[in-house]
C-alpha cells in the first residue's frame, strides 16, 4: 500500500504497532485465562467431591445419633420385649417424623421387618437394611447410601439391646433437595443427584439447577455415555453456559445406578477477568490516541505551514463554532483544514449531546439527579413566594440486585425501563415530575401538592407495583419502599429535602411499611449513634469502662467454679450503656481489639486478687471475629499471663460459631496456637451458628456453651428440652465439657443437672455484678436444694 502523505504514514505506522502489540497480548492473556479457569475448576470439583462426601458423612453421623436415641428409649425396648406392635409403630412414626426420616422400621433378630412406620414398606428397604446389620453389630451402627424403590436414601441401622440384641432399628433418609442445597451453599458448586436402571434414562432426584437445565444435563449424560466416575475433559453446554463437571457413583445394586454430578460454571469462573480484558482495550485506545498525538506533533514540526491553523483551533477551543475554516488547495494542509472544519461540526454536535446527557438519564429517558435538583430548586422557590408547599416521593426497588445477579444486567435494565413507564402512568398532574437518581432509585416531584395528595400518589404507586413485570415471558415480582418529605415541614432546600426523603425511604424498608413520612427523630438517632461512636475511642483513656462478672457453678455440686467477664460503659452524661449499644460499632471499626485487651487485663488482675484471697475460679472471656483474625493474639495473651503471674488454666476463651465462619483458616490457626499454650477454649452460643458439626470436630475446643434461647423455656417446651439433652450428649460424646447459660429457675437448673450438664449460669444463680462484689457474693452464696425440687415432666412424644 502506498501512502500519499508523510502524515498518514506516521499515523498508520504508530497505530499498527500499538494495535499489533495489544492484539497479541490480548490473545495470549485470554488463552491463559481460559486455561487457568479450566484448571481451577478441575481443582474446585475435586475439593467439592471431598466436601460432598464429608457432608454425607456428617449427615450419617447425625442420623445415627438420632437412631441411637430411639434404640436406647426404655419404653421402646419394653414394647419390643412385650411385642406391643401398636406402641412400636407409634414410636417409630413419632421419632421418624421428629428427625426427618422418611422410612423407619424395626427388624427382628431373624432379619425380617417386624414393624414399620405407618404405610407400606418395600422389599428393597429390607434388603438395604439387612446389608448394614453386620456393620451395626460390629461397630454399634451401620450406615450407607442405598437405592430404595429406585430412589436414593441414606440408610442407618443401629442395634436395640436389652442387654442382648433384640432387634435393629433401620431409618432411611432421602438424599433430597435440602442436601444438594446445603452443598451449593458450602462449595458454590451446582449439584444434581440422578438415578436410572441399566437400560433406562437418567432421572433427576434432586438438583440445584433449574428444571430445564437439569433435564438438559440428564439428556447429555445419556447421549454421551459418560463413565460413572470421572472428571470432565470437555465442558457441558447447559442452558447456554459452559460447565465443568465431576461425577461420582453413590450406589449400584446391579439393577439401579445412582450418582451425583458436581458442576462449576466456566462462564462464572472467567467473569472476574472481564475487567482485565476491558483494561487491555482501554490501553489499546489510549495507545492509539498517543500514536495520533505523536504523529500530529511530528507532522507540525516537519510542515511549518500547518501552524497557520493554530488560530482556528484556538477559536474552536473558545467555543466559536460558527466561524469556518478557509480551505484552499488539495495538499496536506488543506486536508488538515478540512479535518478541523469537520471537527468543529462534531464538537458542536457533541456539546449539545453532552448537555442532554448531563440532565437526562439515557436508560429511561427521565430527568436525572442534576435536572431534578434544578426543577426542585425552582419549585421550592415558587412555593416559598406563594406560601405553598411541595412534596417528593423517593423509592427504590426491593430485590433488584437479585434480578441483576440471577437474570443479568440486560433484564435489570429492561425492568428499570418498565418501572419508569409504570410510575409515569401514576402521575396525573401536568407539572408532576418523575426522575431517576441512579441505580434503582426514583423520585417523584409533586409541586403544590399537599401531604394527603402525596400519600394518595404513593398508594397508587404501591398498588401498581403489585402487578408483576413480564420480561422475556418471565414474571418478575418486585416492590418499593417509599419515603415522603415536604417543603417547608421537612427541609428548606433541595439537598435537605432529598436527604429527608432518603432517610424516610430507608425507614420504610427497615420497618416493613410501604410508605413512611420523614420523622426528624430518625436524624437525631443517627447523630446520637455517631456521637456515641466518637466518644467510644476516649472511653478507655477516661477509665469509663467497668468490669462486670457473672458466676458459673458446677451443677452436680452447686459449687461456684468460674465466672464470665462482661464489659459495661458508665458514660459521664448518659449513664450506664449496655454492650448491645456499643459493641456493634466497636466490631465495625476494629476498636473491639482495644476493648478485648482491656477486658483481658482487668480479668487477669481480678484473678490475681481472688487467688490472693484463696479463691480459685476460672475466668471466661469472649473473643470477637477481629480478635480471632489477629495472628499476634497468642503472643499478647502469653505476655499477659507472665505480667500477672498466672497460668493458662486461669482462663477459658469463648468464641462464637459465626466468628469462626468469617475466616475459618485464620481463625483455626489462632485457636490452635492458643490451644498449644494449654488455654481452654469454648464454643459460645452453640446451636445458633452455621455448620456447627462440620467445624466442631476440627476445632481444638474443650467446652460447649448451650445458647440461652434453648435453655430459658425448656421446662415448658419439649423441643427445647430435647435439643438441650441432645447437645449435652453430643458434647460428652466428643469429650467436651457442657455449660448452659440462661438458667432462670430452679426447675431448669434441676433439669440440667438430671441431664448431666456440667456447669451453668443465669439470673437464677446471679445477675452480672461489678467485679469488686464477687468475693462478698461467694461468701454469701447458698446453693439451692435441688433434691427437694419437683422438676417438670419432659415426656417424649410416643
Amino acid at each position: 500500500m502506498r501512502f500519499r502523505s508523510l502524515e498518514s504514514r506516521i499515523v498508520v505506522l504508530f497505530l499498527l504497532l500499538i494495535l499489533a502489540v495489544q492484539l497479541i497480548g490480548f490473545m495470549v492473556i485470554r488463552t491463559g485465562i481460559n486455561q487457568n479457569a479450566r484448571s481451577e475448576i478441575g481443582k474446585e470439583l475435586v475439593i467439592g467431591e471431598r466436601v460432598f462426601r464429608r457432608l454425607l458423612d456428617q449427615n450419617a453421623h447425625n442420623l445415627a445419633t438420632g437412631a441411637r436415641v430411639l434404640a436406647l428409649d426404655y419404653g421402646f425396648r419394653q414394647a419390643i420385649g412385650t411385642n406391643d406392635n401398636e406402641t412400636i409403630v407409634s414410636v417409630l412414626d413419632n421419632h421418624g417424623a421428629r428427625i426427618g426420616a422418611n422410612l423407619t422400621v424395626l427388624i427382628g433378630t431373624d432379619r425380617q421387618i417386624k414393624s414399620s412406620m405407618t404405610g407400606a414398606v418395600g422389599k428393597t428397604l429390607q434388603q438395604a437394611a439387612v446389608s448394614l446389620i453386620d456393620a451395626a453389630e460390629e461397630t454399634g451402627s451401620g450406615a450407607g447410601i442405598r437405592l430404595v424403590d429406585g430412589h436414593l436414601y441414606q440408610v442407618v441401622v443401629v442395634p436395640v439391646k436389652a442387654p442382648q440384641t433384640i432387634g435393629w432399628v433401620a431409618m432411611a433418609f432421602p438424599i433430597d433437595q435440602r442436601l444438594v442445597s446445603d452443598m451449593l451453599e458450602l462449595s458454590s458448586l451446582q449439584v444434581s443427584a440422578l438415578t436410572r436402571t441399566r437400560t433406562a434414562s437418567w432421572i433427576t432426584e434432586a438438583t440445584t439447577l433449574g428444571k430445564s437445565n437439569a433435564d438438559s444435563l440428564a439428556s447429555q449424560l445419556q447421549l454421551q455415555q459418560l463413565p460413572l466416575a470421572s472428571t470432565s475433559q470437555a465442558p457441558l453446554d447447559i442452558g447456554g453456559s459452559q460447565y465443568g463437571y465431576r461425577t461420582l457413583v453413590l450406589a449400584d445394586d446391579g439393577e439401579h445406578v445412582a450418582m451425583v454430578v458436581l458442576l462449576r460454571s466456566l462462564n462464572e469462573a472467567i467473569a472476574p477477568y472481564e475487567a482485565l480484558q476491558t483494561t487491555l482495550l482501554m490501553l489499546t485506545a489510549f495507545g492509539a490516541l498517543v500514536a495520533v498525538a505523536g504523529s500530529v506533533i511530528t507532522a507540525k514540526r516537519i510542515t511549518k505551514p500547518l501552524r497557520q491553523l493554530t488560530d482556528t483551533a484556538r477559536r474552536l477551543g473558545e467555543g466559536d463554532y460558527a466561524s469556518g475554516v478557509d480551505i484552499r488547495g488539495d495538499d496536506e494542509i488543506s486536508k488538515l483544514a478540512r479535518a478541523f472544519d469537520s471537527m468543529r461540526g462534531e464538537i458542536s454536535r457533541r456539546e449539545a449531546e453532552t448537555l442532554r446527557l448531563a440532565y437526562w438519564d439515557t436508560l429511561t429517558d427521565l430527568p436525572n439527579r442534576a435536572q431534578l435538583v434544578k426543577t426542585l430548586v425552582s419549585d421550592i422557590d415558587q412555593a416559598s413566594k406563594s406560601g405553598g408547599c411541595c412534596h417528593i416521593l423517593m423509592m427504590n426497588l426491593d430485590r433488584f440486585k437479585n434480578v441483576n445477579d440471577v437474570l443479568g444486567s440486560q433484564v435489570g435494565d429492561t425492568l428499570l425501563r418498565q418501572v419508569a413507564e409504570r410510575l409515569q402512568q401514576q402521575l396525573e398532574g401536568s407539572t408532576d415530575v418523575l426522575a431517576r437518581l441512579g441505580g434503582d432509585e426514583f423520585v417523584v416531584l409533586l409541586p403544590q401538592a399537599s401531604l394527603r395528595a402525596t400519600q394518595l400518589v404513593a398508594d397508587r404507586i404501591l398498588k401498581s407495583m403489585e402487578r408483576p413485570f413480564v420480561i422475556d415471558d418471565q414474571a418478575i415480582d418486585t416492590s418499593v419502599g417509599i419515603g415522603i418529605a415536604g417543603f417547608p415541614e421537612h427541609g428548606k432546600d433541595a439537598a435537605s429535602l432529598l436527604s429527608a426523603a432518603g432517610i424516610a425511604m430507608y425507614a420504610a424498608k427497615k420497618s416493613g411499611h410501604d410508605a413512611v413520612v420523614y420523622d426528624p427523630a430518625s436524624d437525631r438517632a443517627s447523630d446520637q449513634n455517631l456521637s456515641l461512636l466518637s466518644e467510644l475511642r476516649q472511653a478507655v483513656e477516661r477509665n469509663e469502662f467497668v468490669l462486670y462478672v457473672q458466676p458459673k457453678i458446677a451443677l452436680s455440686s452447686t459449687t461456684v467454679i468460674g465466672m464470665e467477664a462482661l464489659i459495661r460503659w458508665v458514660h459521664p452524661e448518659r449513664g450506664m450503656i449496655f454492650p448491645d449499644n456499643f459493641i456493634p460499632f466497636a466490631e465495625k471499626t476494629g476498636f473491639i481489639r482495644v476493648m478485648t485487651r482491656w477486658v483481658l487485663e482487668q480479668s487477669a488482675a481480678l484473678c490475681g486478687q481472688l487467688l490472693a484471697q484463696g479463691i480459685h475460679l476460672k475466668m471466661s472471656v469472649n473473643l470477637s471475629t477481629r480478635d480471632l483474625l489477629d495472628q499476634d493474639l497468642p503472643n499478647k495473651f502469653g505476655d499477659l499471663l507472665l505480667r500477672h503471674d498466672l497460668t493458662a488454666a486461669s482462663f477459658c476463651l469463648e468464641i462464637t460459631e459465626s466468628a469462626i465462619m468469617d475466616d475459618p483458616v485464620r481463625a483455626l490457626q489462632t485457636l490452635e496456637r492458643l490451644h498449644a499454650m494449654q488455654v481452654e477454649l469454648s464454643i459460645d452460643d452453640f446451636g445458633t451458628g452455621y455448620s456447627s458439626l462440620a467445624y466442631l470436630k476440627r476445632l481444638p475446643v474443650d467446652e460447649l456453651k448451650i445458647d440461652k434461647s434453648f435453655v430459658m423455656n425448656m421446662e415448658n417446651d419439649t423441643d427445647d428440652a430435647q435439643i438441650v439433652r441432645s447437645t449435652i450428649d453430643l458434647g460428652h460424646n466428643m469429650g467436651l465439657r457442657v455449660v448452659a447459660e440462661g438458667i432462670e429457675s430452679v426447675v431448669v437448673m434441676k433439669l440440667l443437672a438430671e441431664m448431666g450438664c456440667d456447669q451453668g449460669q443465669g439470673y437464677f444463680i446471679s445477675r452480672p455484678m461489678p467485679a469488686a462484689k464477687l468475693a462478698d457474693w461467694i461468701s454469701q452464696w447458698t446453693p439451692p436444694a435441688l433434691h427437694a425440687v419437683q422438676s417438670a415432666a419432659i415426656v417424649e412424644e410416643r
